[in-house]
């Protein structure tokens, strides 16, 4: 199957997801997860209308950025990976967000960096909902406390909340999603006045889950298998 024949397929499970939970399909922001992916695909995606990209690795990137050049620069590109604070200063240079903060240490790097540059650089909390050891994220309980932190920092705007759920099939994902939701609406209204925290973007939702996520509130997905197949 062609990257053209699964975009048609995802963007009509898009639209029918976003028509159950009262939205339209331009509502929903489609991210193609490039992890792994050679850059002729992720041409290819870019070239059927994919207008946002994600990339888990600084390296990784900076090897596309040389291959692709001015084909990125009409794309929001994504930090969707775990960041280290020694890859935060190449991380600003090549990305428009950053999507996995997860951490007062990396928050602050980001603000310092961000602030030389005088700009507030956008960011998403990451939040692991399922609190599994094995992943990284903010602990449910522990989110609005972590932003009560943020709030002041002028080198970050945070735009939202991002999390990779545990691996169960996808209608066991509901109850995971529907407490993301609940979490980015208090947040968007507990922190309402705070300037430099304006919650608008909830990115949940992978290839094998995304028209639940959406159903349940997401408003950004990030696909890698569903737009690329297997990774060679």
């Amino acid at each position: 199957m062609s990257i053209r024949e699964r975009l048609e397929i995802i963007r009509d499970r898009i639209e029918r997801a976003a028509e159950k939970s009262g939205r339209k399909a331009e509502d929903i922001i489609l991210l193609a997860a490039c992890k792994g992916v050679d850059n002729e695909r992720v041409k290819e995606a870019i070239e059927e209308g994919v207008k946002y990209i994600g990339d888990n690795y600084v390296q990784e990137a900076i090897k596309r950025k040389e291959e692709l050049g001015a084909l990125l620069n009409d794309i929001q590109w994504h930090f969707i990976g775990h960041l280290q604070s020694n890859k935060v200063k190449k991380a600003l240079e090549l990305f428009q967000m950053i999507q996995t903060v997860d951490s007062l240490p990396l928050a602050l790097e980001i603000d310092k960096r961000a602030k030389a540059k005088g700009k507030a650089f956008p960011i998403l909390i990451e939040v692991n909902i399922g609190e599994e050891p094995s992943k990284f994220g903010i602990k449910p309980g522990e989110l609005f406390g972590f932003l009560e932190q943020l709030r002041e920092l002028q080198g970050i705007k945070v735009l939202g909340l991002m999390t990779m759920g545990p691996p169960l099939e996808k209608e066991k994902m509901r109850p995971y999603f529907a407490k993301m939701r609940e979490l980015f609406e208090e947040a968007r209204e507990r922190f309402k006045s705070a300037g430099n925290i304006d919650m608008q973007i909830l990115s949940m939702g992978m290839s094998s889950d995304y028209d639940v996520a959406i159903e349940e509130g997401s408003n950004l997905v990030r696909l890698g298998t569903a737009i690329f197949g297997e990774r060679r």
